[in-house]
This record gives C-alpha cells, sequence and structure tokens, in this order.
C-alpha cells in the first residue's frame, strides 16, 4: 500500500532590503485569514519583532502564533530546515499547514533560495514555489537601489512589489519616480500599497497565473514592451491606434532611469510554433553563454508537440523554474513571447541566437524591426 503524495504546500517568498518593513508587513498578513496555518521561516529571528506573538514552545525553536501559525528560525541551512519541518509534519508532530511564508535576511540575492527550492528534487516535490513578494521602501528605496545590487536583484525577481512608508515619503514626485524605475525594471511586477490584502500578495504563483489569462498577460508584460512588431497582423486590443501605441512602448523602452542603463527588457516573439528540444537548447546555450548577465526570463513558447495550449517558461537569473504546460492560450494571440531583463548585454545578440534557432535569417528578424520603426 503505498499513500498518495502529499499535494505540493504553496511557499511565498518576502524579500526586500534591510528597514524596508518586511517584518511589520509580516506581522499585519498574519493576522489575515488567507495566512491562516501558515509556517513562517524567518532568517534573522533575534531582530525580529513578530509582536502578536502567543510564545508557546512547541518544541525545539518553533513557536506558535497568536494566529495559529507557526514560527521558526532558519539555523543552518534552508534545506534542513525545510526537510525538519516535513519530517514533522508526516509524523504527525505538527499540525498541517497550507502554506510556507519565507523571511530573508535583508541582504539576501533571492536566486540562490530560489534555486534550493526548484532543484532539490524532494523539496521541489513537497512545496511549490507561489511567488516572490519584495519590499520596497519609498523613502529611502531610490538611494538603496543605486547602492545595493543586491536591491535592485530583489526587485528583479519579484512578482508582486510592495511600496511602503508612501505616507511619510518626503514629495509624491520621489515616489513616482521610485514606482517608474521599479516598473522599468521589472515590467509585469504588480507594484502594490503597504495595506494590500493578503490574498492580493500570495497566490501570485504560476500555477495561479496560469488559470487567469487577464493576469498572466499583465505579468508577461509583453505587450507594455512592444512585443507586438506585427501587432497590425493581431486585433489592437485597446483601440488606440497602433502608430501611437509602437511609438510610446518604444520610447519607454529606452527611457531608463540613468543608474539602471545597463539594465533592459526586451521582447522575443515567433510566429511558428517551436519544439520543446529547440526551445531547450535555445536557453541552455543562452544560460551557458551569458549566464550572469541574465536576470529573468519569462514568456509562452507555442510548441510544436502541444498546439492546445502554449508552455508558461519563468526564470529568475539562471534558475529555470519548471515549466507550466497551459491548457490554452490567454487570447487570440497564438505567437511565442519571451521576455528577457538583462544586464549589459545587448537585445541584438539574443535576437540572433533566438533567430538562429528559430531557424530563421538573421536578415528576416531585421526587416520586422525596420518595418516595426516605419509604422
Amino acid at each position: 500500500m503505498s499513500a498518495q503524495p502529499p499535494a505540493p504546500v504553496p511557499l511565498t517568498l518576502l524579500t526586500g532590503f534591510l528597514g524596508a518593513g518586511k517584518t511589520t508587513l509580516l506581522n499585519r498578513l498574519l493576522k489575515d485569514e488567507a495566512l491562516a496555518d501558515s509556517v513562517v521561516l524567518v532568517n534573522e529571528f533575534g531582530e525580529i519583532g513578530l509582536d502578536h506573538l502567543l510564545i508557546e514552545g512547541v518544541e525545539d525553536n518553533m513557536i506558535l502564533l497568536a494566529s495559529g501559525c507557526l514560527c521558526c528560525t532558519i539555523r543552518d541551512d534552508l534545506i534542513v530546515t525545510l526537510e525538519d519541518l516535513l519530517r514533522r509534519l508526516d509524523n504527525g508532530r505538527i499540525a498541517p499547514f497550507r502554506r510556507v511564508v519565507i523571511e530573508t535576511t535583508g541582504l539576501a540575492d533571492p536566486a540562490p533560495i530560489l534555486n534550493v527550492l526548484i532543484n532539490h528534487r524532494y523539496l521541489a516535490m513537497r512545496f511549490r514555489l507561489d511567488g516572490v513578494v519584495t519590499v520596497v521602501d519609498a523613502v529611502n528605496g531610490y538611494a538603496t537601489l543605486d547602492a545595493h545590487p543586491e536591491a535592485l536583484r530583489q526587485v528583479i525577481a519579484a512578482d508582486r512589489i510592495v511600496l511602503t512608508k508612501t505616507d511619510i515619503a518626503p514629495v509624491s514626485e520621489a515616489v513616482a519616480a521610485l514606482r517608474e524605475r521599479v516598473g522599468a525594471l521589472n515590467p509585469g511586477a504588480a507594484i502594490l500599497p503597504a495595506d494590500a490584502p493578503a490574498q492580493a500578495l500570495v497566490g501570485a504563483g504560476l500555477y495561479d497565473l496560469a488559470d487567469r489569462p487577464g493576469e498572466l498577460r499583465r505579468w508577461l508584460a509583453a505587450e507594455t514592451l512592444g512585443g507586438g512588431h506585427d501587432r497590425h497582423a493581431h486585433h489592437d486590443h485597446d483601440g488606440h491606434g497602433h502608430h501611437h501605441h509602437d511609438h510610446d512602448a518604444h520610447h519607454h523602452h529606452h527611457d531608463v532611469n540613468r543608474h539602471d542603463a545597463s539594465i533592459r527588457a526586451f521582447v522575443l516573439t515567433a510566429e511558428e510554433p517551436i519544439r520543446l528540444a529547440t526551445f531547450e537548447l535555445f536557453w541552455t546555450l543562452l544560460r551557458s553563454t551569458h549566464g550572469p548577465k541574465l536576470l529573468r526570463l519569462k514568456g509562452l513558447v507555442g510548441l510544436a508537440e502541444e498546439p492546445r495550449g502554449p508552455l508558461l517558461v519563468h526564470a529568475v537569473q539562471q534558475v529555470l523554474h519548471p515549466p507550466v504546460q497551459l491548457a490554452a492560450w490567454p487570447d487570440a494571440d497564438r505567437r511565442s513571447r519571451l521576455v528577457l531583463i538583462v544586464r549589459d548585454l545587448d537585445e541584438a545578440v539574443v535576437a540572433r541566437l533566438w533567430s538562429a534557432f528559430l531557424g530563421r535569417t538573421a536578415s528576416a528578424g531585421t526587416e520586422s524591426h525596420a518595418h516595426h520603426h516605419h509604422g
């Protein structure tokens, strides 16, 4: 008799720079019904002020919170802590939990943590990554992004960005500039206010996006980045003239903040379906050639093998999530669309590689570009 393996538990990564307000946010979220029966793993227990604790030692370093959540420190190593948690769960030593929230230290680059969760065979079976929530402080956020590359990586890795301290930011222009900068660094991430409901912050995962076509298109942000070189071939969603729309997208695309000039986002498209092996080779080659320069890749790939729905692909730095096969396309547009966010890497270099894999000549690629400019 073999028992069915339990459904994987959704796991949310909460990140953000030192002092951005992660703990304050976590305190508020833990009072919310949406986070009932969660386990919270915290990386800096000494500094944490989970203020509404009803401290009941469960055992070792586990604490039961008033909200019914369990809280514990990541003592040595995330893997050890997560395995220990599963062992207790499976032995019935702790009550079942519905979600795990990991609050990282303010200096953490999210990618290695994601790597553990995605590529550790056992943990990847038992947990499913449900999204990265990054807290950005409206008072110091701009300066922090200038000074600390980790803060940039936290913003680029995010599915949801929470702007805190907007009420005490000196001028509203500063908040608007920060919002614009964050939006340029990570097109498609939802930027939410500090009092956003818990429900809007958790459930940001790929599995949820798959069922919400509008949300999926926004997350992909291909339209925003002017991914429709041949938009005239598809119906125009918003009713504006194509010309105006294209010009806008293009202008915005280059108008990034001076500090982030080396970081850019662009879209690769393909009209014809692609074989899975071809896409995998493209990704492998891209990663091995330009690995450190790849900050994020997200996209829909129309597979030759599976015409009904696209493959949802997502990588943060060099960590590729297990791709999700969607049952249907989110809209009438059946092209493959890959959004890349890169640092110090020329879009043309990546576009040539993509074209080579699609068996197109480079000239065909540049023609569509020229076409796009003249409208």
